[in-house]
């Protein structure tokens, strides 16, 4: 039998899956990713600020493979009327596009909906009684779409 660096082929042929195996415990997500994840998408602000200070860092969620890519609200103004609605997107984004890589997506929708309207109007409660009606319209108009069109 044909030797290859001290190891017998047939050894060195046996080693291969065990390496593979082991590259793949490694690469595999930690077991509280569903958790986390859950607990970034929810509609308090609390939450909404812990994916606020995850994303400003992602580097240290890297294990998790989070998906946080965006393309903040879509074909919809990020800023309609100058209110600041990118960052409530880029939430949703995440949510969305997190949930159907976990495969749990259908029974989460309508929470990550959810939060997306409590996100904006979080961005609403800032405003005068005149311009946070127009706010607040706004992100009715936003929620709607999403809960009736969001995929």
């Amino acid at each position: 039998m044909r030797r290859v660096k001290g190891l017998s082929l047939a050894a060195a042929v046996l080693a291969v899956p065990a390496v593979l195996v082991t590259a793949g415990q490694a690469a595999a997500a930690p077991a509280d990713k569903p958790q986390v994840l859950s607990s970034w998408t929810q509609t308090s602000a609390a939450s909404y600020n812990a994916w606020a200070a995850a994303r400003a860092n992602p580097s240290a969620w890297s294990a998790y493979a989070f998906d946080w890519s965006t393309d903040y609200c879509s074909k919809s103004p990020d800023n309609p009327l100058g209110f600041p609605f990118k960052n409530a997107c880029a939430r949703h984004d995440f949510g969305y596009r997190n949930h159907k890589a976990a495969g749990i997506f259908p029974a989460n929708k309508a929470r990550i909906d959810s939060a997306f309207y409590e996100d904006l109007k979080r961005v609403c409660s800032g405003y005068g009684a005149v311009k946070k009606a127009s706010c607040n319209g706004t992100a009715w108009t936003y929620y709607q779409a999403v809960k009736n069109l969001g995929s």
